[in-house]
């Protein structure tokens, strides 16, 4: 083994004589450019474009919320699609060993691998929840229908309206005889008083209690976290088990899958907004989501709410991108799916607002109750609030089993490509594992589900919750604000637009050049910020967590982000030559080797195969023509 010119590598890299077997081996590709292009949609595509984006619209200025939005969306969002869809389009390797561009700065791609470790840890147990949930939908009578179950306890109430449910199942509402109090419009001092006159025995609906008691039963606290429930635990190593047999054929099945996760929610979404549509109120509700308030635009919070959304629904820094570009052919046109990736995942979020808010709005007519009291975001939308809207329409089963398979079917399109995320990058750094492929992806996936049953247990939610808070927030930031620097000033933007331009076979605007090297990394910072400031220690309802969860989450979080300055540091003891000066080696090591464009090399020998055989070709046809 060698060392490589450019310094030490974090997995020794085979020596030049191991080249032709090794250093550029046939790697699978796409079959075609729109199983790629279905596959990113379906990994950008997620839960958060459901649940998430449309309280945060109606919240922050109604159709005001879209000015920031796609101003964000232009300034942060396309700008990191692109980046990361290009670099893995030039490197053609997973997210680790693609660092070799920078070798001091590799770390990027560790800390992208653990934060693609934590979220399929902890992700698939929400899938696994909307399987729950769909399987249940299967029955004449839904089970969260009344309280006549075993489950439910003297609090159940089948005659709670839907705004008496959401009063007492969220922090901002005290419910007194009947009415509910909310904090942003109750008297602080008579807020005080109802506070602490608060009944803990608060009324709870069907679908509340079937979602904590039934499905979680869920405990008081991290104090009680008891063990794995076996029907989580079932319905947990399903998905995964669905998840290996997605990647049983690496990307050539995923691409296949990818038609169904990337199309499937379309399909219901437009059902449903069809159906919602013809309910009385649903106008009303659309129109309380689109109405701007242009006022609210004057608030920083709105912006950075914006900054975020947009981060987090296109999942940048993650891995999944770089991964899945990894496979394109080199001379694929990745601007042209960035910008409808980019698009296209915005879109969705626009639209299942529509979708949420006209049922939102119809069951606001239907209690005679304003839709702010009604709306609601996160889990408790998805499995608490819409459950028990879906019992007061026709048919209740049939929309029940669509919204949920509609769940189902966008947790896996991102699930998938995560896992695939860690398999593609082991497969890469490990050649001697490549032919037993099969065997390291069904070890990934018993590691994470492991991982996963501390999230099955009574007190999972708050487990899976911290998870949510910490694995894939502040080090996203970290680590998109550091892939943005190094390409853009270590690396040089310059040369790297050089790169994308022999791929696209034309030079892209200077402006992505700016916008990577200034205004993008600008923003993050921006956005990192306000975040940090803005910290809230992680709650759960009414339940706020220990001081020491602080600690554990903050830990989880420095896991994906330590490896930067270790593995710059390690790199610069472990690379430097004798009689090397420390600032030498640093200069040596911030270049990039010179074979980290594997897809080029890829590129330039299949060109020079189809060379040597067309002049194979042509001698043969020229001694034919001599002997004739």
């Amino acid at each position: 083994m060698h060392k490589p010119s450019s310094g030490t590598a974090l997995i020794t890299l085979p020596s030049q004589s191991e080249d032709k077997s090794h250093h550029h081996h046939h790697r699978p590709g796409w079959k075609s450019r729109t199983d790629f292009l279905f596959t990113v949609l379906s990994y950008a595509v997620g839960l958060g474009n459901i649940w998430r984006f449309p309280y945060l619209a109606y919240k922050n200025g109604g159709g005001a919320f879209l000015i920031p939005f796609v101003i964000m969306l232009v300034l942060t969002g396309l700008p990191l699609v692109f980046l990361e869809l290009s670099f893995g389009q030039m490197g053609g390797q997973g997210v680790i060993p693609i660092w070799a561009v920078c070798p001091l700065f590799q770390g990027i791609g560790v800390g992208m691998f653990f934060v693609s470790t934590f979220i399929a840890s902890y992700y698939n147990v929400i899938v696994s929840w909307a399987l729950y949930y769909s399987a249940q939908s299967f029955t004449a009578n839904l089970p969260w229908m009344d309280c006549n179950n075993w489950w439910n306890s003297p609090a159940c109430e089948s005659s709670l309206t839907l705004v008496q449910m959401n009063c007492t199942s969220r922090d901002e509402g005290i419910l007194v005889n009947g009415t509910c109090h909310l904090r942003n419009t109750t008297d602080a001092s008579l807020w005080h008083v109802l506070s602490a006159q608060r009944n803990e025995t608060s009324p709870m609906s069907p679908s509340d209690e079937f979602f904590h008691r039934r499905v979680l039963d869920m405990s008081a606290g991290l104090d009680d976290v008891g063990a794995p429930r076996w029907e989580l635990v079932l319905s947990l190593l399903g998905c995964w088990v669905l998840v290996c047999l997605c990647l049983i054929k690496g990307v050539h099945s995923l691409g296949k899958v990818a038609y169904f996760t990337a199309l499937f929610p379309y399909v219901v979404l437009i059902i449903l907004l069809g159906r919602a549509v013809t309910l009385d109120g649903a106008v009303q509700g659309m129109l309380y989501y689109v109405i701007p308030d242009f006022a609210r635009l004057a608030h920083p919070k709105v912006w950075c709410d914006a900054a975020v959304q947009v981060f987090f629904s296109l999942s940048p820094c993650w891995g999944g991108l770089i991964t899945l570009s990894s496979y394109n052919k080199y001379r694929h046109n990745c601007l042209r799916d960035a910008l409808f990736v980019t698009f296209a995942d915005a879109l969705t979020s626009i639209l299942a607002g529509f979708v949420v808010f006209s049922i939102v709005g119809a069951m606001a007519h239907q209690l005679s109750q304003p839709v702010e009291a009604v709306a609601r975001d996160g889990a408790g939308l998805a499995f608490v609030l819409y459950p028990e809207l879906v019992t007061h329409l026709p048919i209740p089963p049939l929309w029940s089993v669509l919204f949920f398979v509609m769940l189902l079917t966008i947790g896996f399109g991102t699930q998938i490509s995560t896992v695939n995320t860690l398999l593609t990058c082991l497969n890469d750094m490990l050649p001697p594992w490549r032919a037993k492929r099969i065997c390291l992806l069904v070890a990934i996936s018993c590691l994470c589900f492991l991982v996963g049953l501390s999230c099955t247990t009574r007190g999972g939610i708050f487990v899976l919750q911290l998870f949510d808070d910490y694995a894939a927030t502040y080090s996203l930031l970290i680590l998109g604000l550091a892939e943005c620097l190094v390409l853009s000033w270590v690396y040089k933007g310059d040369r790297f637009l050089e790169h994308i331009e022999e791929m696209l076979e034309k030079r892209p605007s200077v402006v992505w050049k700016y916008l990577w090297r200034y205004i993008t990394p600008l923003l993050l910072a921006i956005v990192l910020v306000s975040t940090w400031m803005d910290f809230q220690p992680s709650s759960y309802g009414k339940y706020v967590f220990p001081t020491w969860t602080s600690v554990v989450g903050w830990f989880m979080c420095s896991v994906s982000v330590l490896p930067i300055p270790v593995v710059f540091v390690w790199k610069l003891l472990a690379g430097r030559e004798k009689e090397e000066t420390l600032v030498q080696a640093m200069k040596r090591l911030l270049r990039p080797d010179g074979e980290w464009r594997k897809n080029y090399l890829r590129f330039k020998q299949n060109q020079a195969d189809a060379n040597e055989l067309q002049l194979v070709d042509n001698s043969e046809e020229a001694q034919l023509e001599m002997k004739s």
